[in-house]
């Protein structure tokens, strides 16, 4: 019996298990036909009117499928896999797009996710299959559904033994940028309809796992970027959704509610599936204020968190190697949506493949210049070369680079942008910093505002991330400006921060704020905002948020410019009942690419993150405030002269103003000797002065009597906040 049963397993295998040079004629079980196109490229699929297969629960998925020339020799199969995603509203990739990975040996897939367009998104297809459809509207990025979608349908492929198991890539921009980012976070395991994870396994039980990612503006904490409420901070190693429910991005929300259920797909029925519902989330949201108190929101927030965002898939286990792109100028899914994953991912698992690449470009303002493009196109290339194609077995391509690389934004389009710039981690890809600090108690109004500049600055309604408007201060808002960029200027690289206090008393209210390039015209163009919903005290209470990252060089003669306003309306929706908010003790910080010491002075070291209460810095931030002149070696008394060393930190361009001042160390119990000597001294990066004080009676007298004496050193410049301390002995 037993030989009966391995008989009959084997002759299984040769009915089902493809031929070495057998044509592939069709894919999914013969659902999808496929053709050899010119060059030899084998298509499977259709662009007019669709080409499914059925997913796990039925629903009709448009796919098509592609594979390389057969090869004249050998197996024709276990091809290493692109999964190629659309965005929002979007329909599967053609072959067009395709034959960027066919050309270097890749099999790929694309989907229509399903509600949108021929994946039961429209009235025809509805109409093809009305009873398999009627639940097939659009989850928005499952983990449960879409997702599932995609790792069953790759599956099948390893079954027909068409694709690799585990050499499998995923790509894609918006909408596929999150299904890249949740593939990503999964990696070898499902999701299932209970929200439970299994192991991921082809239909036929084959363990499957996802070699590399690389999403392109992709969100990875769908409720934060949709309704902000200035809990993520780009310092910290864990940025989850905190506090209460923000602010709702309310002209592209808008726009994409109208896009998803009304012109390229179809939405659940109101109150039919909660955990589906766009049309009630959309009505709920956008009605505003009192949220707090709303358990419907809270119901809201907390399914988009689960099924929705790849930052809260269980994260026992590193992810997929990721090359995670964001653009600077992108309102809808920025920059920090990258940062907050990275860092995350750092603290947990230091050795993780996670590179961020940064630039210009993404949703509506994002300028998408070709060369920019096409710069990140050959990153893309070469990180699927090494963790797809090659499975990172020494197969002849290089590893990848490991870590941060930026271009930054410039206007006008025509122009090139700056870089790239590269650095180990995201907090070195700024070397200093330049403050600006206003103790003054300022009001912002609740009617505060121009309309006009705020259509001009909107992603929808505005012309552009090079628009402009005028820079005069707003009547009603608290603006901050900067001293006028000097020399060379410097170039802003990463997250404006405010440490302010705030009083506030309503809790609807909100701040929202701009940072601004002012000319020397009276003109000025956005460079960053943010959405916050600050703490509420009778009092004032010390409070810190950040604006959205961007690299942006401020030209000699160039304001930088910090706008706080009651909403950043159309783009943000302006809260119900919005009350005066006060803000005094303001710090601004910029994070720029030039070292300490630069323009005289102006660019600053590093100063240590303010923390709130239940954060942990994230990697590479702990040593911020640490680098200082300081002294070195012994000091020497020469008659009434001390000779001291000073140096300069590396990392800076120079120590500007510096002081040291020698006391004698204090005794436990006593204070100390008091002041022996002081002296000032400038220092280029990187360099030991010698300096030759002159000492106090006091000190001298010291001297006289003792052959040596303990002494605390302190040393100081310009660039720092506090003084380097040391204790050591001075001899004669």
């Amino acid at each position: 019996m037993r030989k009966l049963i391995a008989i009959s397993v084997v002759f299984a295998g040769l009915i089902f298990a493809p031929a070495a040079n057998a044509a592939i004629t069709s894919v999914f079980g013969g659902d999808v036909s496929c053709s050899v196109q010119t060059g030899g490229v084998r298509f499977c699929g259709s662009t007019a009117p669709r080409s499914t297969s059925k997913a796990f629960d039925n629903v009709p998925i448009d796919v098509n499928v592609a594979f390389p020339p057969a090869p004249a020799s050998g197996s024709d199969g276990n091809y290493p896999l692109v999964m190629m995603f659309h965005g929002y509203g979007g329909s599967k990739l053609d072959l067009n797009a395709m034959n960027r990975w066919l050309s270097r040996g890749y099999a790929t897939f694309s989907m229509t996710d399903r509600g949108f367009n021929e994946s039961c998104g429209n009235a025809a297809s509805v109409a093809a299959d009305p009873t398999n459809c009627a639940d097939g509207y659009i989850r928005l990025m499952d983990d449960r559904y879409e997702v599932r979608d995609a790792q069953d349908f790759a599956g099948k492929l390893v079954d027909e033994g068409l694709v690799s198991p585990t050499k499998i890539g995923a790509i894609g921009g918006s909408y596929g940028g999150g299904m890249s980012m949740a593939l990503a976070a999964l990696k070898d395991r499902q999701m299932m309809p209970d929200g439970s994870l299994v192991p991921w396994e082809s239909p036929n039980g084959t363990a499957m796992s996802l070699a590399a990612a690389a999403p392109e503006v992709p969100w990875t904490d769908l409720s934060y970027s949709l309704t902000p409420n200035g809990s993520t901070l780009d310092y910290v190693s864990d940025a989850s959704y905190r506090g209460r429910l923000g602010i709702y991005k309310q002209s592209f929300v808008g726009g994409l509610y109208l896009v998803g259920c009304f012109i390229s797909g179809i939405c659940a029925p109101t109150g039919t599936n909660p955990d589906a519902d766009i049309t009630a989330w959309n009505t709920r949201l956008n009605a505003g204020e009192p949220y707090d108190s709303d358990p419907q929101v809270g119901e809201i927030l907390d399914e988009i968190k689960q099924h929705h965002s790849s930052y809260y898939v269980d994260h026992s286990e590193a992810p997929a190697p990721l090359l995670i792109s964001n653009g600077w100028t992108d309102d809808l899914f920025p920059a920090d949506e990258a940062i907050r994953f990275y860092n995350r991912t750092k603290s947990q698992y230091p050795d993780a493949p996670v590179s961020l690449f940064f630039m210009d470009y993404g949703h509506m303002r994002g300028q998408n210049k070709g060369a920019d493009i096409a710069l990140l196109a050959a990153r893309e290339q070469k990180w699927f070369g090494y963790y797809v194609k090659g499975n990172a077995q020494g197969s002849g391509s290089s590893v990848p680079y490991q870590g941060i690389e930026t271009l930054t934004q410039t206007c006008p389009q025509a122009s090139p942008s700056g870089g790239p710039y590269f650095a180990k981690d995201w907090a070195h890809i700024s070397k200093g910093e330049v403050r600006y600090a206003a103790a003054a108690a300022k009001t912002i109004e609740p009617t505060a505002g121009d309309p006009a500049i705020g259509n001009t600055f909107d992603p929808i309604a505005g012309p552009g991330a090079c628009a402009q408007a005028s820079a005069a201060d707003q009547a009603g808002t608290a603006t901050y400006r900067l001293p006028a960029a000097a020399g060379g200027g410097y170039t802003l690289m990463g997250s404006p921060t405010v440490v302010a206090e705030f009083k506030l008393t309503d809790a609807n209210s909100q701040v929202a704020a701009r940072l601004l390039d002012v000319g020397p015209d009276g003109k000025e163009t956005l460079l960053d905002r943010g959405l916050w919903r600050p703490k509420t005290d009778p009092g004032f209470v010390k409070q810190v948020f950040q604006l959205h990252p961007n690299g942006w060089h401020f030209a000699a003669g160039h304001i930088a410019k910090l706008e706080l306003l009651p909403n950043d309306a159309p783009y943000g929706r302006a809260s119900n009942d919005q009350q005066q908010v006060q803000v005094r003790k303001l710090h601004l910080t910029l994070p720029v690419l030039e070292k300490p010491g630069s323009l005289g002075g102006v660019v600053k070291a590093k100063t240590p993150k303010f923390l709130p209460k239940g954060y942990h810095l994230a990697p590479g931030f702990a040593d911020f405030g640490k680098a200082r002149a300081h002294s070195t070696g012994k000091l020497d008394v020469r008659g009434s002269r001390l000779k001291a060393q000073v140096k300069c930190p590396a990392g800076f361009a120079s120590c500007h103003k510096g002081k040291i001042v020698v006391r004698g160390a204090p005794r436990s119990g006593h204070q100390g000797r008091g002041r022996i000597a002081k002296g000032t001294f400038r220092a280029a990066g990187g360099k030991t002065k010698t300096l030759r004080l002159k000492m106090s009676r006091r000190g001298r007298r010291y001297f006289k009597s003792h052959q040596s004496l303990r002494v605390e050193v302190r040393v100081s410049s310009a660039e720092t906040v506090g003084a380097a301390v040391r204790t050591t002995r001075a001899s004669d």
